[in-house]
């Protein structure tokens, strides 16, 4: 279990937790996207555009991130990774240590500069993938690989909420450091 690094943050983790309980699990037969068949569905994306969780979701990630040296920018694989980037963006803008943003498109532009990454210059740079949940790591790690390609060093993949499905595992083989805020014994869910 991750626990936020001073009570004010700790707070905000438990508010978070709560609202994901109430407005973002839900119940009923699902298909993830791993084809994987689960009883219940964490929608962040419900939350990760809320303008009640956003700034939570901010403070959290970006506490979740400090203790990885020498980053410059997050982001990760477009929708999902999205409005986490830019959360984590505008909270670090307080900090001694800014963070720029990018966006990893699922395939490159078939026209302008045919970029797959668009934002912050990644080239040369250490970088976090962030993801609001995971099952089994491979947007994570689609994100990473194209990353990777452009010349930076994804370093660690950071997720909201960890679904202990197996994501942590797949990204831990390629050499990157796991970091997950909320796991499924903070909501009350047992793995799937």
């Amino acid at each position: 279990m991750t626990v936020a690094s001073t009570p004010a943050l700790e707070a905000d983790r438990q508010y978070l937790i709560a609202l994901i309980q109430d407005e973002a699990v839900f119940h009923g037969d699902f298909t993830l996207s791993s084809g994987k068949k689960a009883t219940y569905y964490v929608d962040m994306r419900k939350l990760t555009l809320d303008h009640r969780a956003a700034p939570s979701i901010g403070r959290i990630m970006l506490d979740l991130i400090s203790e990885v040296d020498g980053i410059v920018a997050v982001g990760g694989l477009t929708l999902g990774a999205d409005p986490i980037a830019n959360a984590v963006m505008h909270e670090s803008a307080r900090t001694h240590t800014p963070l720029d943003a990018f966006v990893v498109r699922k395939e490159p532009k078939d026209h302008g500069r045919g970029r797959q990454v668009e934002g912050a210059d990644v080239a040369g740079k250490r970088v976090v993938v962030l993801e609001d949940t995971s099952t089994t790591g491979q947007s994570a790690l689609k994100a990473v690989e194209a990353l990777r390609r452009e010349g930076a060093e994804p370093v660690a993949v950071a997720v909201i909420v960890d679904r202990r499905t197996g994501a942590q595992a797949a990204v831990e083989a390629e050499g990157l450091q796991w970091l997950a805020a909320i796991d499924l014994d903070d909501l009350a869910l047992e793995p799937q």
